[in-house]
């Protein structure tokens, strides 16, 4: 099953981070370059034609995250550059729930106005 078909579930404190190879497993089935930091968080950074197309980014972004009860932390910078950044705060680590919402946050693009490209 396609992650972007998957739904988040609720992590316990103490529940086991994924490995280096698990991580890059998850990645591997993303379909943009996210960047893994320390094992620890994922980031991609998206770039927006206009600020209002970067404004609907981050409004999509926060309906997904609250249904699948996993939020990022989100970034808006010169205008048109929004960053998302994903880890499990309860595992100070990653999750496979931070590759689900990051595949469904990828799955948002094609719902957005033009863009001049992904960083």
């Amino acid at each position: 099953m396609a992650l972007s078909q998957k739904h988040c579930i609720p992590c316990q404190v103490g529940a086991p981070k994924l490995t280096e190879s698990q991580v890059a497993e998850f990645i591997s089935q993303l379909t943009l370059q996210w960047q893994v930091t320390d094992n620890k968080k994922v980031s991609h950074q998206f770039k927006f034609e206009d600020f209002n197309a970067a404004i609907k980014f981050i409004n999509q972004v926060a309906v997904v995250a609250q249904k699948e009860n996993h939020h990022p932390n989100i970034h808006l910078t010169n205008w048109n550059k929004v960053t998302i950044e994903l880890f499990t705060h309860k595992i100070d680590g990653l999750h496979a729930n931070d590759f689900i919402l990051a595949s469904k946050i990828e799955s948002l693009l094609g719902t957005l106005p033009a863009q001049t490209g992904n960083n």
